[in-house]
């Protein structure tokens, strides 16, 4: 877990501080599979900025993960390139002008930049944009091997519902 002492920058108000940070990223696990971060330790950009009534805390970096496709399987990659922003108020009125990762000085960086990710995600992670999938039938990759099946099987599960279609 990377964490970062704004301490260290002994900053008064007005005063904005940028440092260069490497943040450790855990993988994601999405529908049972893991998705790893690239590259990790990631390069990031740390700014933080004191007023009076708080601190802004701004926090910029790419990753990219990689982990199998939804729809195929086959490797996957996902580009990010975030810029977050949190503010914690010196007296705050309520939780909401509160970070959540801001504790006693020290700034969360870590789970700051994993919820970032996995609210950045899409609905699903495809190795390409028209990515066909596997076949439900056989199981093979149909971006590799397009094809149908001529003769389809109906599940014998649904043969009472077959049943009531044609006496209807």
């Amino acid at each position: 877990m990377t964490t970062f002492d704004l301490r260290t920058l002994r900053l008064r108000s007005g005063d904005q501080a940028r440092e260069r940070v490497e943040i450790e990223l855990e993988p994601l696990v999405l529908g049972g599979q893991t998705y790893a971060p690239r590259p990790n330790p990631a390069p990031a950009e740390l700014t933080v900025t004191r007023a009076s009534s708080g601190t802004v805390l701004e926090l910029a970096f790419d990753v990219s993960l990689e982990g199998p496709c939804f729809r195929c399987l086959s490797e996957a990659e996902l580009p990010l390139s975030l810029s977050l922003r949190e503010y914690d108020a010196a007296k705050p009125e309520g939780e909401e002008e509160r970070s959540e990762y801001l504790d006693d000085d020290r700034v969360d960086l870590s789970g700051w930049a994993r919820d970032a990710i996995a609210l950045a995600l899409p609905d699903q992670i495809l190795c390409r944009d028209d990515c066909a999938g596997l076949c439900p039938v056989c199981g093979k990759d149909l971006n590799a091997e397009p094809h149908e099946h001529a003769d389809e099987r109906t599940d014998p599960r649904w043969a009472a519902l077959e049943s009531l279609r044609e006496t209807d």
